[in-house]
């Protein structure tokens, strides 16, 4: 019994230590996203060491399970916001599968939660075909949009005037839609919808680095911004803490709903949900709410954050 303890509480520590220096590297990178789930599993083996009066192994799966655990419960409490004084801003982030989500519920979540922006990954010229027939140009007029068939393209649209409009393409080969919002009595702000390569395999971790490491920083001193979309990668991974390091927050993780999952299950694979869509802000904006939706076609889930902007 004493060899399964430790069998049980050195993969524990092992997390923990790759967790906290951030060295990811192979196929730790894909076990890396299941930290919450290795968390809620850490007292386990302190449980058996405790049981079993294996004090030095005790030890060590309470270091383990100590570190696991803080670095994932303040995802589930609330940060204190900004005090922002500007208008409110509704941003929708949703992936449609290579256009199979369905449009009509796109549509009507839109139009029910008055969404202001929506920034979608994996658009296809089909996808803005349907999108336009069931009304979506009438709730958000104004659009950059590179639609291309497969996984690729993107799109902005907006309720609010753009400009400084463009599509950048990174180095996993997926566009991203660029735009500055210019809400009614509120000031500018640079949104991207974000569509980093998926460390689906060993020989794409690099692109998936450099995609995460090539996405715009935040500018404290400067424009606000706004990344919102697949990041294929969640706060565990040190390439998106170093994004976040910049100068944003991730919304859902400042109201206490980091631990939402938003890709896995949801078109049939037997994958526990991970929390890979993200919506980041700068830090002088506020966030009221964030909420994830059903988006039947899609193996994502839309994400949805309420802002509230900066007095300009």
């Amino acid at each position: 019994m004493t060899g399964l303890c430790w069998l049980l509480v050195l993969p524990a520590l092992g997390l923990a230590a790759v967790r906290l220096s951030g060295l990811e590297r192979g196929p730790l990178v894909q076990l890396i996203a299941f930290t919450p789930y290795l968390a809620a599993w850490a007292p386990v083996p302190l449980g058996l060491a405790l049981a079993l009066r294996h004090r030095w192994a005790a030890g060590v799966a309470a270091v383990a399970a100590l570190v696991l655990v803080a670095l994932v419960a303040p995802r589930a409490l609330p940060d204190r916001q900004p005090a922002a004084g500007g208008p409110p801003l509704r941003v929708l982030t949703a992936n449609l599968l290579a256009g199979a989500a369905d449009p009509e519920t796109l549509v009507a979540l839109v139009r029910s939660e008055r969404v202001d922006v929506l920034a979608a990954q994996e658009f296809t010229p089909a996808a803005e075909a349907a999108l336009d027939r069931l009304g979506l140009a009438g709730l958000l007029p104004h659009r950059q949009v590179n639609p291309e068939i497969g996984t690729t393209g993107s799109a902005l649209y907006s309720r609010h005037p753009l400009r400084e409009t463009g599509i950048r393409r990174n180095g996993g080969g997926f566009s991203q839609a660029y735009a500055t919002v210019q809400p009614p009595g509120g000031p500018a702000v640079l949104v991207e919808s974000a569509h980093p390569m998926a460390p689906a395999t060993l020989a794409r971790l690099p692109d998936w680095r450099a995609d995460l490491r090539a996405q715009p920083p935040a500018t404290p001193g400067g424009p606000l911004r706004i990344l919102a979309g697949d990041f294929n990668a969640t706060l565990d991974h040190a390439p998106l803490r170093d994004l976040l390091d910049t100068g944003y927050v991730d919304a859902a993780d400042s109201v206490g709903a980091g631990l939402t999952g938003t890709w896995g299950p949801y078109d049939g694979d037997p994958i526990p949900p991970v929390t890979i869509d993200h919506v980041l802000v700068d830090r002088r904006i506020a966030v009221g709410r964030v909420a994830v939706f059903r988006l039947p076609g899609s193996d994502h889930r839309p994400v949805l954050a309420e802002l509230t902007l900066p007095a300009r």
